[in-house]
């Protein structure tokens, strides 16, 4: 980073788009967990896709690191700059980048700047009359570009499927400036490779996504939220399985927790209260929607609660009565990791498994994870409907949180071998970033580890994109 680059770089972005203050820069250096805090120079903010394409060249030609970074809201270290004196990396933020270029309800469509907030898109699509279904605890303040780099789920994938799914096409600045234009809005558009796919998911290392084009879908007219309590794991996935074959495409999410996870919501998350009258050892949260005015929805979940309450399978229940009453069910959902930071260390895991391996999951891992550390209190919730659960682990009570955190990795491995074991994966939806990286070299090393090297070194032969994320930095 010398004189005349730090020059160069400030004249793209103008005064207003240059950071260099510790202040302003401290934000930006640390991820929401804590667990990473990082250094730069200096934050960049463009404001159009060909600043972007400025920054690039510069930083190509220069040999500098570019680390790009959303709404800094994700959970493995993937948009945390390491510089050093002889490695510099700058951070180049989304955050101006903040247009809703176009929206067709006709086409069921909307294109976004990548630093467009997600509630901030889900807004536009409700006011044209439609519905951008991705919906996550952080869509307040995570943003477009993360939300696309990190193929992000949330509650709706059972229904919609993943940023992989709902996206038609993409604008992307490449390493070297140049900008690859791919803001399609087709279905069907067979020309060769897909290249889009190629950057979603890949976590900002191959290049700067500056916007999308999204699906969008039918605004839902009746929706049934419904919070159950269900006896065991076992129990959950016959409902699941029952709902879905029940309830067909209307079944919009199916999240589960354990009573551990709900416990600390209620004991650490001013205003929330407790959803049933008495205790559970595991919950569900059910919600199904129609674009159709169907009146019958909300009698069609409650004959469907009774059939399985007849079954064993529930024990006790409640449906959504009003709007406030469904967003305070969601707020205890989307709160559970929220309410795990005030528990002390704690170890996260984000895996996925076939639905139906679920519960043979939770009763491995738990039995496992409570061999190797004796008191570790166990916080597991997440996707049942997808196969996606956050099982994380807090510090036994009075333990040294430093020292529970030094098991991480003897932990994580053995966590993620019983989910491999069972068809699974150990990255369900938050990415691989510093945090996973052994990981990854570890469980998708030989030929796909090998396959993505080469697509790496392809297009980014001199290594500037967001260095050491998903890779070693030397790789």
């Amino acid at each position: 980073m010398t004189p005349t680059t730090v020059a160069e770089l400030r004249s793209i972005v103008g005064a207003n788009g240059y950071l260099d203050d510790p202040a302003d820069l401290a934000p930006h250096l640390t991820e929401w967990r804590g667990l990473y805090r990082g250094s730069a120079p200096c934050v960049l903010l463009p404001s159009s896709t060909s600043q972007v394409a400025a920054i690039l060249g510069v930083c190509s030609a220069r040999g500098v690191g570019v680390v790009p970074q959303g709404g800094n809201t994700g959970l493995v270290g993937g948009a945390v700059p390491q510089s050093t004196p002889e490695r510099p990396q700058v951070l180049v933020s989304a955050r101006r980048l903040n247009a809703i270029r176009a929206l067709d309800p006709a086409n069921f469509t909307i294109t976004a700047e990548a630093g467009c907030v997600l509630a901030a898109v889900q807004s536009a699509a409700a006011d044209a009359g439609r519905l951008f279904p991705l919906s996550l605890a952080s869509e307040g303040t995570c943003q477009l570009g993360g939300n696309i780099s990190t193929n992000a789920g949330g509650t709706a994938v059972l229904r919609y499927g993943s940023m992989r799914d709902l996206v038609l096409g993409l604008e992307v600045v490449l390493p070297d400036g140049r900008v690859l234009d791919a803001l399609r809005t087709l279905r069907k558009d067979n020309t060769g490779y897909d290249l889009k796919q190629l950057f979603i998911g890949a976590e900002g290392t191959l290049g700067f996504i500056t916007a999308a084009t999204c699906k969008l879908f039918p605004q839902p007219r009746r929706v049934v939220t419904a919070w159950v309590a269900v006896p065991t794991p076992e129990a959950a996935g016959q409902v699941h399985a029952a709902a879905r074959a029940g309830l067909g495409d209307d079944l919009t999410a199916f999240e589960f927790a354990n009573g551990l996870s709900l416990d600390l919501v209620l004991k650490n998350v001013p205003g929330t209260r407790p959803p049933l009258a008495g205790s559970s050892p595991w919950h569900l949260l059910i919600e199904v929607s129609t674009p159709r005015d169907d009146p019958t929805l909300d009698g069609q979940v409650e004959e469907f609660l009774g059939r399985m309450q007849e079954a064993g399978l529930v024990s006790d229940g409640v449906v959504a009565s009003s709007g406030p009453q469904r967003d305070a069910l969601w707020r205890l959902r989307h709160a559970m990791s929220e309410a795990q930071k005030n528990e002390g260390a704690s170890i996260k895991h984000d895996v996925s498994v076939p639905v139906a391996s679920m519960a043979r999951f939770l009763e491995l891992a738990t039995g496992e994870v409570r061999r190797l550390v004796p008191g570790v209190r166990v916080v597991a919730f997440g996707h049942l409907g997808d196969g996606n659960a956050h099982f994380n682990l807090t510090q036994p009570a009075g333990a040294d949180g430093a020292a529970f955190l030094g098991r991480r990795d003897e932990v994580s491995r053995r966590v993620h071998q019983i989910a491999i074991e069972l068809g699974g994966s150990f990255s369900a939806e938050h990415g691989v970033g510093l945090l996973k990286v052994p990981e990854l070299a570890h469980w998708r090393g030989g030929v796909p580890l090998s396959v993505m090297r080469s697509i790496k070194r392809t297009l980014d032969p001199l290594g500037i994109m967001n260095p050491g994320k998903l890779f070693p930095v030397d790789t």
